[in-house]
């Protein structure tokens, strides 16, 4: 196993902190226009989608070929999202997806993808 994905972890991390932090680091947030509000709320929520997207429909194999991929992951975005449209959590839903797999994966319902 090597280090290459924390080092990409940690080099993203530096890159997308600074936009997702702006919402609680600007002083006289208030003050700015609905716009930029409506924008600094949906950054947050759009990097999680975006991830999850990508985890749950593309697996690439051995041979680095990306593949579409259906599995007990679908299931658990479909429910997170319900879970946040009735109740606006994001937290509660996130925690019910990777409850919802890892739940599944523990109990051999559900494999890894290879």
């Amino acid at each position: 196993m090597t280090n290459d994905l924390v080092v990409l972890a940690v080099l993203m991390f530096a890159v997308t902190y600074p936009t997702r932090a702006l919402g609680l680091l600007a002083p006289g947030l208030d003050r700015m226009p609905k716009i930029v509000v409506d924008y600094l709320q949906l950054v947050g929520p759009a990097v999680l989608a975006a991830l999850a997207a990508v985890s749950v429909m593309v697996i690439v194999g051995d041979d680095d070929v990306p593949s579409f991929h259906v599995g007990i992951e679908w299931v658990a975005v479909f429910v997170s999202l319900a879970i946040v449209a009735r109740r606006g959590n994001l937290l509660l839903g996130l925690i019910a997806a990777v409850a919802i797999v890892a739940i599944t994966r523990a109990a051999g319902l559900a494999a890894l993808p290879v």
